[in-house]
């Protein structure tokens, strides 16, 4: 019987090269960590990579690894899934590289429903680069691109995921492994593209961002963890989430204890978190950042058929590559039907 692998296993004896203190470093051992708990095969899991501070991601994986171009990691990823569908892979990315160059190569693995998992780590700036706001900048931004402060409205990962046709999206913070590896676990369980946004600190450029809803002291109130079937509570079960019948939106209520407090709500009357309901998924992805806790978690989840088992059932090698590419390349352009 094989020796179980530990966290260790996936490691390689490259020196990890980040900024000291970049949440890069806890989502890694945390990726490391899960891979060991759920037994996978170093020999079949794949990271791929486009540009970015992220990007190094692959180099420190005990696996095989794609470092490729800025913002086309979704078509790498894709080719090798095609090739060999039995591959584990995973594709890595950041807000810039991921939803600005690489914006429409994300759009197209998601719609196709590609069996990898995609984490893409949010610090809502270039880093790599020195800086720059990047497409999920908040306005107001000050960087070396806009000094003034940032006027462009910021990108909602989440939501362009949801809009892209994506079946899986969910969300986790990088130094709350406890929370981030189910997540990576259900990404990795799910068969078809399994978006998982993370957020990031960058610890030199945009140092902090999230402390108002990572910061673990006021956690209870600014954090909601979701779970299908399991009413929308937060504050140590205090508050909750109620469905505003009149104008379809969601409005944050007291639940009403055992004494009924004035104007507290019964928690049969706070939304159900159903993680198969798209419109519920909108209106959590899109949650006034602030005014509302961050939900986190498995936000939407809704199996369907993968890219490239649809894609092999129209060929009747069902996976299996035959011939050569040398003859493929010298068959010549013409097309016959037979």
């Amino acid at each position: 019987m094989n020796k179980p692998l530990t966290a260790k296993d996936f490691a390689t004896d490259q020196e990890v090269r980040w900024c000291p203190g970049c949440g890069d470093y806890a989502i890694l051992k945390c990726v490391q960590k899960t891979l060991a708990d759920v037994g996978a095969d170093p020999d079949k899991t794949v990271f791929v990579s486009g540009i970015g501070c992220s990007s190094r991601f692959p180099y420190y994986m005990n696996a095989y690894g794609f470092h490729t171009i800025h913002g086309r990691a979704p078509a790498f990823a894709t080719g090798l899934k095609l090739a060999n569908p039995e591959l584990d892979v995973w594709l890595v990315t950041g807000d810039g590289d991921g939803l600005s160059i690489g914006g429409n190569h994300l759009l197209h693995v998601l719609r196709r429903n590609l069996d990898t998992q995609i984490m893409l780590f949010n610090n809502e700036i270039y880093g790599l680069t020195k800086g720059q706001f990047s497409p999920t900048s908040r306005v107001g931004t000050r960087s070396p691109s806009t000094p003034a402060g940032s006027v462009d409205s910021p990108v909602h990962p989440g939501a362009f995921a949801l809009g892209a046709g994506a079946r899986f999206i969910a969300r986790g913070i990088d130094t709350d492994a406890k929370n981030l590896s189910p997540v990576l676990k259900a990404a990795r369980e799910f068969k078809g593209a399994a978006f998982v946004e993370i957020f990031q600190n960058c610890i030199v450029y945009n140092k902090d961002r999230f402390e108002d809803f990572v910061a673990k002291k006021t956690a209870a109130e600014t954090q909601l963890h979701v779970e299908h079937g399991k009413p929308l509570v937060f504050s140590n079960g205090t508050k909750g989430l109620k469905l505003n019948t009149s104008t379809l939106t969601l409005e944050i209520v007291n639940i009403a204890g055992e004494s009924g407090p004035e104007g507290g709500v019964p928690l049969t009357g706070i939304l159900v978190h159903d993680e198969t309901n798209a419109a519920i998924a909108q209106m959590l992805l899109t949650l006034p950042m602030g005014a509302f806790p961050m939900p986190l978690g498995v936000i939407y989840r809704a199996p369907g058929e993968s890219f490239e088992t649809a894609f092999w059932k129209h060929y009747p090698a069902h996976g299996k590559r035959t011939g050569k590419v040398a003859d493929a390349l010298r068959k010549g352009s013409v097309w016959k039907k037979g």
